[in-house]
């Protein structure tokens, strides 16, 4: 791999970025003493608190507003909440028909200027719910969409050797922009919210209006990686294989030799092209894919296993921590100060760095190998926030045994389910119908991701932190699901695979059962084995 080829994945990997501070921002977003007056969460007469969260009349002794919970509180915040990953839902349903009209580099691209008006409208937002739920809408547009092709284009320009470690870039630059907003916000969230004006003095009009600079500054301040992907963006090259199918070979093949460091008359970059070109022309007398194709025979597994690893992924209860992670450790029993501003970016740093053991795994212990391991510590881990949560009234070490418990789960989940569900659909699935594969596991992410944002603080006022015994149930059937269903792709080119999915190879024998199919589909099985050989000698 050339300095080239990591700055193009590099680059095409700030999509996460994006992503990663949406999620970032929210948490801390949420628990500014200013936005919840705003949009009626909470209300305030002017009562304190002293520095462990008491109440007090002594003015001497007061650093924080008393904010009294207004009744609609947890469903305004999940509709908030939620209202983001809704539109992601729709921008990864979006992505297929952009990604193969208009390019992937390109609606990379316009994905970041949506992003920038969602993030817009959420910062001028009004006194009402519904414009700060439809600013984060637009944004979810734009993550949804990019979700899809980020990692697809990156999966197209890097070599195959480690497509999988750039591949995760995704996930590391995601993990990168929630540590980002974390650094930033609780440092905004510490000097609006830490002896404020008017503690101790009456308010006639307990609803009435603080400062809303903070959170107004941190969601607009969105808009730098907005414009910053996008700029950043017109400087890549367009997908050499998209090039192929619209029939500019001439554009093509300059990709190549860029992409190589080599001419345009080099062997390499000759033989790349003619293979894209067999490709695609492959591609265009087996007709133009369809969303049924995924459930074709020969395909079908690989879109469960991707659908399902999706889920699973959501349902490891990760983003019920990262939205509302503040909440989660002052339900423990920490001060304000720590849920806010220390406890959330020790978290967020566990998760960034937890991501290069995955990139360094990835490729070394496997795909599926990740999935088991990570699926079985993430269950003890829960069980055991649960467990030590019940015992944080008799004394700090409690809490802070919890708490380690939350930052372990989430060390599991960085390294193993992080990165893995994103790195297999863009890597499964034949080259004819890749987008589309890609686009139904992006769609699961968003759905269930958008279930758990609604519900999540729902949950956690009915269940408190009981809410770890579910999904460590979750995590027990993701490692059944893991051990049991997923195939390893490992090391393995996809037109074996194909044989793998379809049930043909069933350790190393042929399955009777399978073998009834091949008749049935073997003209299919011979145009993608054609259309994969290539794609997986040649990237």
């Amino acid at each position: 791999m050339n300095s080239f080829q990591f700055l193009v994945a590099l680059t095409a990997s700030f999509g996460g970025l994006l992503f990663g501070y949406e999620v970032g921002v929210m948490n801390v977003v949420l628990v500014m003493d200013a936005f919840r007056i705003f949009f009626k969460f909470h209300n305030w007469n002017g009562d304190g608190l002293d520095e462990k969260g008491q109440p007090t009349k002594d003015k001497a002794n007061m650093m924080y507003r008393d904010l009294k919970e207004a009744d609609n509180k947890a469903t305004l915040e999940g509709l908030i909440t939620s209202s983001f990953v809704l539109g992601a839902l729709c921008g990864a349903l979006m992505a297929t028909y952009l990604g193969e009209k208009y390019g992937r580099q390109r609606t990379i691209m316009i994905g970041a200027c949506i992003f920038t008006c969602g993030a817009i409208i959420q910062g001028i937002s009004a006194r009402h719910w519904a414009m700060i739920a439809v600013g984060r809408l637009i944004t979810g547009l734009s993550i949804g969409c990019n979700g899809v092709l980020c990692p697809t284009y990156i999966s197209e320009v890097a070599p195959a050797k480690i497509r999988g470690t750039l591949s995760s870039c995704y996930q590391l630059m995601t993990t990168f922009g929630i540590i980002v907003a974390a650094v930033i916000n609780s440092i905004v969230w510490y000097y609006t919210n830490v002896k404020p004006d008017g503690l101790g003095q009456t308010r006639n009009d307990i609803w009435k209006e603080v400062s809303n600079f903070e959170w107004r500054f941190a969601l607009l301040f969105q808009v730098v990686p907005g414009l910053g992907l996008a700029l950043l963006m017109c400087f890549l090259p367009k997908s050499p294989r998209w090039l192929c199918s619209k029939d500019r070979d001439e554009e093509a093949v300059e990709v190549l030799a860029k992409l190589n460091a080599a001419s345009t008359s080099d062997e390499l970059v000759q033989s790349e092209l003619k293979a894209i070109q067999e490709d695609v022309a492959a591609t265009r007398a087996a007709g133009s894919s369809s969303f049924g194709e995924l459930f074709s025979p020969v395909i079908r597994r690989r879109t469960f296993i991707t659908f399902l690893m999706q889920l699973f992924q959501q349902w490891t209860g990760i983003n019920v921590i990262m939205y509302y992670q503040s909440q989660i450790y002052g339900e423990i029993g920490f001060t304000k100060f720590m849920s806010t501003v220390v406890l959330p970016i020790i978290n967020n740093f566990v998760n960034f760095v937890s991501t290069f053991p995955g990139m360094w795994g990835i490729e070394r212990l496997g795909r599926k190998t990740l999935l088991v391991i990570g699926s079985l510590m993430m269950m003890v881990f829960h069980i055991s926030t649960w467990a030590f949560s019940t015992q944080t009234k008799n004394g700090k070490t409690w809490q802070y045994l919890a708490v380690a418990s939350i930052f372990l789960m989430v060390f599991s989940f960085a390294w193993t389910w992080g990165p893995v569900p994103w790195v297999y659909q863009a890597e499964v699935f034949p080259l004819r119908v890749r987008v589309k594969g890609s686009a139904v596991g992006t769609v699961s992410n968003f759905l269930n991701n958008w279930i758990i944002a609604f519900v999540g603080p729902a949950l956690m006022k009915a269940w408190s932190t009981k809410t770890f015994l579910l999904f460590a149930a979750a995590c027990l059937l993701a490692w059944v699901y893991s051990q049991f269903y997923v195939i390893e792709c490992k090391g393995v080119s996809i037109d074996e695979m194909d044989a793998k999915m379809a049930g043909i190879i069933t350790y190393g024998y042929l399955s009777s059962d399978a073998l009834r199919q091949a008749a049935l589909m073997s003209s299919y099985i011979k145009v993608q084995l054609n259309l994969d050989a290539i794609d997986s000698n040649n990237f």
